[in-house]
């Protein structure tokens, strides 16, 4: 018993040292899959600021393969990994089981396609939502979940002009009911809204209440190459903070090509840094649709590569325990 303490010990000390860094966790955190499914009530992620790289990659949920080929590139572990879920849609377990394996929290974007917010507030979806509540209690390990994305946007059904935020609002404080009544306490939820810009409707319509969101989330991106922190995020991180405390991570984001990636990307990491934001999550994805969705890889890109090794180096290295606060 000594010996298995000591190296509990000592396993948690390395943890420790390495946490900024990699995601780990100390002996015992959680358990396997296929552990009992009893409620879980775990102290939560990490929530100091700069903790956090991840990266979508289209490759995600069918495989972690993608993940892994960036990590690569990028000479670093990502330790949130991104992927998208359509309503009704199971807990890809096998995908969660790789990322936790590799240090990484799995991060689902839930988005009610094909159903009614109304349905969902209503109670018509609560069996689906008991099923996911139970399959990622079962999972035992930290999981991130987004409902409704960018609803503050007009380009999705459930977002601004399409329906109502009182009934958004409603459908997300359903969704968290249920999963705390199933004992889902591994999940950390994360409000996310589009960047403020015109046309789009007030950020603070769609907020749920603190006692419904454990982080925020903002997804937007450099487009043009006068784009800097400031004028992509700045106006939405105000109007955030005057709202809530919370934490705030950069919930997808990209420098297009357009835009001078290898320019703009300590940019990117130099504002995450001066807002004390949890980190960012790269939308490492090739789109060729206009200004708006541009190649947003940057493999391929050598100086793009180096910026980004560079960028994420220094990050990590401020986000350390010692160098806490950063200056």
């Amino acid at each position: 018993m000594r010996r298995r303490l000591l190296g509990a010990i000592v396993a948690l000390a390395a943890c420790v040292i390495a946490a900024s860094v990699a995601g780990c966790r100390p002996p015992g955190f959680g358990a396997t899959a296929g552990a009992a499914a009893g409620p879980v009530a775990l102290t939560g992620p990490p929530s100091r600021p700069m903790s956090y790289l991840g990266v979508y990659e289209p490759s995600s949920p069918d495989s972690f393969t993608g993940v892994a080929k960036f990590a690569a590139v990028v000479r670093a572990r990502p330790n949130l990994a991104l992927y998208y879920a359509g309503w009704g849609e199971p807990f890809p377990t096998r995908f969660a089981e790789a990322a936790y394996q590799h240090g990484a929290e799995p991060y689902v974007d839930v988005d009610p396609s094909r159903i009614s917010l109304a349905s969902i507030a209503g109670g018509l979806s609560d069996d689906y939502i008991r099923l996911l509540a139970g399959q990622i209690r079962r999972y035992r390990h930290p999981v991130v979940i987004s409902f409704g994305h960018e609803m503050n946007t007009t380009w999705f059904p459930w977002g601004y002009r399409h329906v109502p935020a009182d009934t958004w609002v409603a459908a997300w404080r359903h969704l968290v009911t249920i999963f705390r009544q199933s004992g889902a306490g591994n999940v950390t939820w994360l409000w996310t809204v589009n960047r403020e810009a015109s046309g789009e409707g007030p950020i603070k319509d769609w907020w749920p209440g603190r006692s419904y969101v454990d982080w925020v989330g903002i997804d937007g991106y450099y487009l043009h190459p006068a784009d800097t922190f400031a004028s992509v995020f700045g106006a939405t991180i105000a109007a955030i903070r005057a709202l809530t405390a919370q934490p705030i991570l950069i919930s997808e984001t990209g420098v297009g090509e357009l835009a001078g990636q290898a320019a703009k990307i300590p940019n990117l990491f130099a504002g995450v840094r001066r807002r004390h934001l949890l980190g960012l999550v790269w939308f490492d994805k090739r789109q060729h649709q206009g200004i708006d969705h541009q190649d947003w890889r940057i493999e391929g890109h050598r100086a793009a590569v180096l910026a980004f090794r560079h960028a994420d180096r220094a990050f990590r290295d401020l986000a350390r325990p010692d160098h806490w606060p950063p200056a």
